[in-house]
């Protein structure tokens, strides 16, 4: 399957959104950094359909903690994770950073999915299972150019924010800075990288 570049999402460059683009807490902080540009998505089980589709090209990042587990995750980030029990979600929510998803890359490929290993933060093995969950679907590879907010944000928990999705409405519009963690000649050179491999 080849690799694809055309990130289909919605036109307008918006400067204040409400969509919010849900992922481990640690891969969160990780994007945040500016230490990865990754995350692999197959799509939550409440997704249209049962697959992932970008709903926006300019999103919040916002960070989840139940399915997080050390063992998942490369030796570096593993001590940044406390399991947590099924359900369990924190009383307010701390947002860091908004991203823009540049490039959404298909593929159904091990060898491509190993090959982007150095790219992001999970173990190989997860990046392989993810892949053979759902066979017939490809795996997403979404590039992220990370922005920090000024100050973090604090909103409080919604029940709408729980469930197994990859998107949830913020509660408010939430304004978008320029800040970006990453030059944007880095990024590009890691994006053309990945592309490659792909």
């Amino acid at each position: 399957m080849q690799a694809e570049t055309a990130v289909q999402t919605e036109s307008v460059q918006s400067t204040a959104v409400t969509i919010a683009l849900k992922e481990w807490s640690v891969a969160v902080d990780a994007i945040a950094q500016g230490e990865t540009i990754l995350i692999l998505r197959k799509g939550g089980i409440r997704e249209h359909n049962g697959k992932f589709s970008a709903e926006a090209n300019r999103v919040v990042l916002f960070p989840t903690y139940e399915h997080q587990k050390p063992e998942l995750l490369k030796a570096q980030y593993q001590s940044a994770v406390t399991p947590v029990p099924p359900g369990w979600h924190p009383e307010t929510i701390t947002l860091k950073a908004w991203a823009e998803i540049t490039h959404i890359f298909l593929t159904d490929d091990a060898n491509k999915v190993e090959a982007i290993a150095p790219f992001h933060i999970w173990q190989p093995d997860l990046a392989q299972t993810r892949l053979k969950w759902k066979p017939n679907q490809p795996l997403y590879v979404l590039a992220l150019r990370a922005h920090r907010f000024h100050n973090d944000i604090t909103l409080p928990w919604q029940p709408t924010y729980g469930g197994c999705r990859s998107w949830v409405t913020l509660a408010s519009k939430l304004d978008l800075p320029e800040n970006a963690v990453i030059k944007e000649e880095r990024y590009l050179a890691q994006v053309k990288e990945i592309e490659a491999l792909l």
